[in-house]
């Protein structure tokens, strides 16, 4: 009896609501650091680089090149986002180190292949690689450990690691495609012929094309060093031999001979920035996300929509809260869906969409109604007359003269050794599309550093450059091809995708409060929005708020699928539900004209870290959703 009271207080927790609350993970606890990634290996990784000596921005490097080795979703020649913590400045940096359209990437050449947007696989799916650069950057300049310290763990992994099953069984269902790339074909598809040719979990799997190009990496490093070069210096060495020397002969030669556009101009001419990052202030916390490149916005938008209202007296997943933060995302991602785009081609409304009094507009249009929302007019909150007036009206009819292709077919739900655990009828496709997976990571240490990264690109199947064993990214189709979807994110050479990709930090008091991420395409800003809220509204912890069950909202325009406007068109009045919401609550939905899906799991996989000020330590989280692991000291 006692031991069955001890496991039940240890499962317990209270909700805002009063009610006990199950979570599957235990929270993570540490006062000296805290990391935390998509993978066990990779979170290890970065505690081992923690007990080198290292600092959050050397384990966060860690953590990523680990993640990129082992394919979690992304590979090295894809993109890294970045927000960080310096405590010496007191001030939070943006890292934008996400590729740019290739000098052959224009809207004609992809239109006269019959495509509405750029294809989502393959050399043509490729922005120049950004992750490379952007872990050597933020390492040379915050870090304190060599790259040779950092880059470490992934050397070994690269030179054979046990495989997990849930990439081993993507690779086994993606061979088809992998089998069109030869160079893809040699590294994923070790037993060709055999009726299983891709690894099978547990087995070594090694990749010597990449191994030999971390070993360049660390040598010109090293060559730097013998030079008398500076720690800095000789990380940018490194930089160098991938973007401009024989690293960067051999992927623009391997991607062109598959029919890639990068060439080595587009390689030199690449840089990542550090950029101002965007916040508001929510309650007397202020929130902090990059620039409109990203969606980010759409989360500070929805912040200041939803300060108009009193959540806490709705209750956490009420009818009347779900309603309220469904309507608030919708009106979010109008938005984002027009007027978001790379700021360094074009200037974008975005002081005047995250204005408080823009936001106090906007909500005053959600009504008890389940309604459709257009991109709203933020031009006249920073003094500017909007020049899309006749775009906008145009682009209303657009949703009714496209149909979307529903695609509803049995698939596998899988568990997270990657078996089938249960067949659930869904829009298996579009979903496919809306959640398509990366990583996130989250590291922070006793000095005060602290790591909010969202990488991404290159996931399996990727289409690998040459021998250099790097897979290259496939986010130019989150580029569009028509204005008049979004005139600032219009494909052009030179120009940065607007992505899905969405690191966060929030500060109290001018000090970290949290740092959190979470993976999902589409849905990441609207699983973040609401693990934020669970925790400065209905007082959960850490651990709590990364499992609790959200909701997604469909209404919106997808960032990644299909070549044609059918398979990206907004579906009104979509929305995914937990499994358990009480009948009660979906009956009231349904009455205002909800069109309800239902999933086991809702909450993300969402990564964190809280920052405990009364007791100096960290709380660590990670949701229960997919294999996502923490280690904290």
């Amino acid at each position: 009896m006692k031991h069955f009271i001890l496991f039940f207080l240890f499962l317990l927790v209270i909700s805002a609501e009063g009610r006990a609350q199950p979570t599957q993970r235990p929270p993570l606890h540490g006062k000296n650091w805290m990391a935390i990634t998509g993978k066990p290996l990779a979170a290890t990784a970065g505690a081992m680089t923690f007990q080198k000596g290292g600092n959050a921005i050397d384990a966060a490097c860690a953590m990523l090149a680990a993640t990129c080795t082992m394919w979690d979703v992304l590979s090295w020649g894809g993109e890294t986002q970045a927000l960080i913590y310096n405590p010496k400045t007191k001030k939070v940096i943006a890292l934008n180190a996400l590729g740019v359209a290739p000098s052959g990437a224009t809207v004609s050449f992809f239109k006269e292949k019959g495509y509405d947007f750029p294809p989502e696989y393959g050399p043509l799916a490729a922005v120049t690689p950004g992750t490379p650069g952007g872990l050597c950057f933020m390492l040379a300049r915050y870090g304190s450990l060599s790259l040779e310290e950092v880059l470490a763990p992934a050397i070994e992994m690269a030179s054979g690691y046990p495989i997990d099953a849930q990439t081993a069984n993507s690779i086994e269902r993606s061979k088809d495609r992998i089998k069109e790339w030869p160079y893809s074909k040699a590294v994923f598809l070790p037993h060709t012929g055999e009726e299983r040719e891709a690894p099978k979990a547990g087995e070594i799997f090694i990749q010597k094309e990449l191994l030999a190009t971390l070993n360049k990496l660390v040598e010109a490093e090293q060559k730097a060093l013998a030079q008398s070069k500076s720690r800095a210096e000789a990380i940018m060495a490194a930089y160098d031999r991938f973007y401009k020397g024989d690293i960067a002969e051999e992927f623009v030669r391997g991607s062109q001979e598959q029919g890639g556009l990068i060439t080595l101009e587009d390689l030199k001419q690449w840089t990542p920035i550090e950029e101002e990052p965007l916040h508001v202030n929510y309650k007397g916390i202020d929130v902090y996300k990059l620039q409109e490149w990203t969606q980010g916005p759409s989360l500070l938008q929805g912040l200041n929509i939803l300060e108009n209202f009193d959540l806490k007296k709705m209750g956490y997943n009420s009818a009347e809260y779900i309603h309220t933060l469904y309507q608030t995302m919708n009106l979010t991602f109008a938005d984002r869906d027009f007027y978001y785009g790379d700021p360094y081609f074009e200037k974008t409304p975005i002081k005047g969409l995250l204005n408080k009094a823009y936001a106090k507009e906007r909500a005053q249009l959600i009504t008890a109604e389940n309604t459709i929302y257009e991109p709203g007019d933020p031009y006249p909150y920073e003094g500017r007359t909007n020049p899309f007036i006749s775009l906008l009206k145009a682009r209303t009819s657009l949703i009714d003269t496209i149909k979307p292709e529903k695609v509803d077919d049995f698939v596998p739900k899988h568990d997270v050794n990657d078996q089938v655990v249960s067949q659930v009828l869904v829009d298996s496709l579009y979903h496919d599309r809306l959640w398509r997976g990366t990583t996130s990571i989250e590291a922070a240490d006793q000095e005060g550093w602290v790591v909010s990264i969202t990488p991404s690109g290159g996931w399996v199947p990727a289409c690998i450059a040459g021998n250099t064993g790097v897979g290259m990214s496939q986010r130019l189709q989150s580029f569009v091809l028509d204005s008049l979807i979004n005139p600032f994110n219009v494909l052009a050479p030179g120009k940065r995708p607007r992505v899905t990709l969405t690191p966060s930090l929030a500060l109290k008091n001018n000090a970290p409060y949290l740092s959190f991420a979470v993976q999902g395409g589409d849905t990441q800003d609207q699983n973040l929005l609401q693990f934020f809220l669970n925790i400065v509204e209905f007082d959960m912890t850490v651990q709590q708020a990364a499992e609790a069950s959200n909701i997604n909202s469909n209404q919106l325009w997808l960032s990644l699928g299909g070549t044609q406007l059918k398979d990206r068109l907004p579906k009104i009045g979509s929305i995914l539900l937990n499994k358990n919401t009480p009948k009660e609550t979906r009956d009231k939905l349904k009455s205002i004209g909800y069109d309800m899906s239902f999933d086991e799991r809702t909450s993300g996989p969402i990564n964190a870290i809280f920052f405990d000020s009364e007791h100096g330590t960290f709380w660590g989280a990670s949701s229960n959703h997919g294999e996502d692991y923490g280690i904290g000291w």
